[in-house]
């Protein structure tokens, strides 16, 4: 067997996102402070975001929105200018902060470049991500971008009819069980869950307990030497 097609997503993958996430929920959690402790605050956070998933899509925006409106329920009347304007602020910053890489990634890319050709497959606003990959310079070793609503295995499917590709001619690496990893396998793809500390509790599942096309890797520099046991 020959893998053929290696898909990788981008946020927690290639670079640094949910700490950053992390970082502005926290921010909000302190200008709350005054009408609810900081639990209650992020439990209301995550419902709503939750809530609008499918009205706003996952991203930076879609957020920022969420912690308005979580705001809104929980401070009410007293929900002064300065602290809508202190959250739209946040919410820009965390649009525009910088692209870190992790450790290597470039140089575990064009290694993965000489087995086949690399597809992003991506969740999120389309213009941030775009810019997230221009500013990280590694779009010119992917052979094509996929920026989605969601990731669900029609979506893989439909991606390796398109490309040609049997499913198990191909492998998806990611952070997210739900959203990288259970699709993939669904569409009969291989997949590689690289979990990363301080992962959002929205994609965390069930890993599968047996599964042959399935591997947990610490660091997306070991996946070359996994899928050249596979080839």
């Amino acid at each position: 067997m020959t893998i053929k097609l290696i898909c990788l997503d981008a946020d927690d993958t290639l670079w640094h996102n949910m700490r950053h996430f992390n970082a502005t929920e926290d921010a909000l959690l302190d200008m709350l402070r005054p009408f609810a402790e900081a639990d209650m605050t992020r439990e209301r956070l995550i419902a709503c975001e939750t809530r609008n998933l499918p009205l706003y899509g996952y991203g930076a925006k879609g957020f920022t929105l969420s912690m308005i409106e979580t705001a809104v329920e929980l401070a009410g009347d007293k929900l002064s200018r300065s602290m809508i304007e202190g959250i739209l602020a946040a919410g820009r910053a965390l649009l525009a902060h910088p692209v870190e890489l992790f450790d290597g990634v470039a140089d575990t890319l064009a290694r993965l470049a000489k087995v086949g050709p690399l597809v992003l497959v991506t969740k999120g606003d389309l213009l941030h991500q775009e810019s997230k990959l221009a500013a990280s310079s590694l779009g010119d070793l992917f052979s094509g971008i996929e920026i989605v609503s969601d990731k669900k295995a029609d979506t893989f499917r439909t991606l390796f009819a398109r490309l040609g590709i049997a499913p198990d001619e191909a492998v998806m690496a990611g952070d997210s069980m739900r959203s990288d990893i259970l699709p993939a396998l669904e569409a009969g793809a291989w997949a590689a869950f690289i979990p990363q500390e301080g992962g959002w509790s929205h994609e965390s599942a069930t890993a599968p307990s047996s599964h042959e096309r399935f591997i947990q890797l610490e660091r997306l520099a070991d996946l070359p030497d996994w899928i050249a046991t596979i080839s």
